[in-house]
């Protein structure tokens, strides 16, 4: 009943997943298209490495449905090191889009210079082969491997404690302090921006560019300031109880930490993208165009769609007076 239960969860969670970082995928590509912003291509990295955690764990929603099997070992290392890897490269998405609103706000005339495709690219192909190092370290060093007596895969049924002390003080704790860097940065910039914005304005010289440049600031701060909340929030818990658990083995239940601390990590890739088109007006006006595109159409095809005419979804243009809008 508990495997059910659990395998049940696992399903909602999935769909969940996969369904909300695709839509956030295709309305990236529409704005990528759009705008030809580089900086948009870590958030559309972001939703395909949270929706790739989503397919990952249909595997596992698969072995909880099944009959119990007991599969070989190097099948449950493989498989549990891609959900690791997936999951590796959704924090790391989260850090480069910071690190890019970070430099967004830092050096907002040398920008666009700075952020070229070619150098976009590279940072996104090392993302992954850090991801999948992290992920398959097992794999190259059979001495975070044990073996598994369990019916069915788990992670801390294919990999040893120490595995989790190397992640947590090589990926998880610096990645933490680093989030915690720049949006501190950000602020300490965001509130020099405001002094002089208002020096300007008591010299009766404010203009509009401005405003628009402090709104931008603050829009990234508060995405930035989110998305590290969530992310702190959702795999906190998993790690710290990860640590105590290769200290004092009896302190928590393999099973608590596995059923519950890691779907609490695992809901970090659901919360990506829900937030993302929340708080950024332009995934949201486009989501909004996507969605009456779709509901035109299907009027057309009821043939009831030539009673609107003109109701047309134009796209807007969403140009600041620096290029800056998330």
């Amino acid at each position: 009943m508990a495997s059910s239960a659990l395998g049940a969860i696992l399903a909602v969670l999935a769909s969940l997943i996969i369904s909300a970082n695709a839509l956030v995928a295709i309305t990236l590509l529409c704005l990528i298209q759009k705008s030809g912003s580089k900086g948009l291509c870590f958030v559309l990295n972001l939703a395909v490495a949270d929706a790739m955690v989503g397919f990952t764990v249909v595997g596992l929603v698969v072995d909880e449905f099944s009959e119990p099997f007991y599969p070989p070992q190097i099948f449950c290392v493989l498989r549990m090191a891609f959900v690791t890897s997936c999951s590796a490269a959704s924090i790391l998405s989260l850090i480069l889009v910071a690190c890019d609103r970070h430099l967004a706000i830092r050096k907002p005339f040398h920008y666009f210079q700075t952020v070229t495709s070619l150098r976009v690219g590279v940072r996104l192909v090392g993302l992954w082969l850090v991801a999948a190092i992290i992920g398959f370290l097992p794999v190259l060093t059979p001495g975070f491997q044990k073996t598994s007596t369990h019916e069915k895969c788990s992670f801390f049924g294919v990999f040893h404690p120490a595995y989790m002390v190397t992640v947590f003080c090589v990926g998880f704790f610096p990645a933490l302090f680093l989030f915690i860097y720049l949006y501190c940065d950000m602020l300490k910039i965001a509130s020099v921006h405001v002094q002089r914005i208002r020096t300007v304005e008591h010299a009766g010289l404010a203009g509009g560019c401005p405003p628009s440049r402090a709104t931008s600031d603050m829009k990234a701060m508060s995405t930035v300031a989110v998305l590290i909340g969530c992310f702190t929030l959702s795999w906190l818990p998993f790690f710290i109880a990860s640590i105590v658990q290769t200290v004092c083995l009896e302190c928590f239940p393999y099973k608590v930490i596995e059923n519950y601390l890691w779907l609490l990590g695992l809901c970090n890739s659901l919360l990506n993208p829900l937030l993302y088109s929340y708080w950024q007006k332009d995934v949201r006006m486009q989501l909004s165009q996507l969605a009456a595109g779709v509901k035109r159409r299907v009027l057309l095809h009821l043939g009831i769609g030539h009673h609107f005419p003109g109701r047309g979804t134009k796209s807007l243009p969403t140009v600041s007076c620096l290029q800056l809008q998330d």
